[in-house]
């Protein structure tokens, strides 16, 4: 059964989601809104694995128990370790039809994808809103020297199974297949909100380490790397990064930590 959602606003949108009986959805903490009262909830340290099949308490005895809290530890564990918030929130109909709405945490667009269970997607961490139960959540390190290089790319969510999953980003999002630009495109690594399975992702230096290298990363504000996406697939991008947006505001308050030049000078500790 289809997942009926519809995004709605513009600044700042928001999802509503019309659940039947028998269907459910879970999101992160923090990113619910409103419910109507025939749609219960649920709070749960461990998120959808292994086909969306919640594990059922007490299936093959003690053992089986174990092996639940073990999984349900190493999940908080990853979670823990990328920053994410450790719980997830569960949503059913009880009886009848019912309304539950979500949103992201910044002004910005949300966008719902469709899993077939043939092609995984994966988002920049916090890009997750809400999903399906029978949508896998998972996290997925970039290896070592692409995380120490990217910054933002080192940590991503991953999404496995089949039915919906809204994401949300900030700004405005353009949709690019790098297949439609020779093979590969090169964003700043804070731009990124999604990709298909199948796009390579990686991050490379700014020009090598000569005048004009050093004339991006100092005077450019993208530092020393820029993301690259190669192959064939759907990227999301979105237009305002996070670390713009917070800088904007400390520059409002009277506190711009960017310094003179952004890049390779900013003074942000954050």
């Amino acid at each position: 059964m289809t997942l009926q959602q519809e995004i709605v606003g513009s600044a700042m949108q928001m999802a509503v989601v019309t659940l039947q009986p028998g269907q459910s959805v879970y999101c992160e903490a923090g990113k619910f809104l409103f419910k109507t009262t025939d749609v219960t909830m649920e709070t749960r340290l461990g998120g959808p694995s292994g086909g969306g099949r919640q594990p059922q308490g007490g299936g093959g005895g003690m053992g089986g128990m174990l092996r639940q809290a073990m999984g349900t530890a190493m999940q908080v564990g990853q979670r823990a370790l990328a920053g994410e918030s450790l719980a997830f929130q569960y949503f059913g109909a009880r009886g009848g039809e019912g309304t539950v709405g979500f949103a992201g945490v910044l002004p910005g667009e949300m966008r719902a994808l469709e899993l077939d269970g043939t092609r995984a997607w994966f988002a920049e961490k916090d890009a997750f809103v809400a999903a399906e139960s029978t949508v896998d959540f998972g996290i997925a390190f970039q290896g070592g020297r692409t995380g120490m290089k990217g910054g933002e790319g080192f940590v991503l969510e991953k999404f496995t199974g089949r039915g919906t999953v809204i994401i949300a980003g900030a700004g405005n999002f353009i949709d690019l297949d790098p297949a439609d630009f020779g093979g590969r495109i090169e964003v700043d690594t804070g731009c990124l909100v999604a990709f298909e399975d199948g796009i390579r992702y990686g991050v490379q230096r700014v020009g090598g380490l000569d005048r004009q290298g050093m004339m991006n990363a100092v005077f450019g504000g993208e530092g020393l790397s820029l993301a690259t996406l190669e192959g064939s697939g759907r990227v999301i991008l979105q237009s305002l990064t996070i670390e713009s947006l917070a800088n904007a505001l400390r520059k409002a308050q009277g506190g711009d930590k960017q310094g003179p030049t952004g890049g390779l000078f900013s003074t942000d500790a954050g």
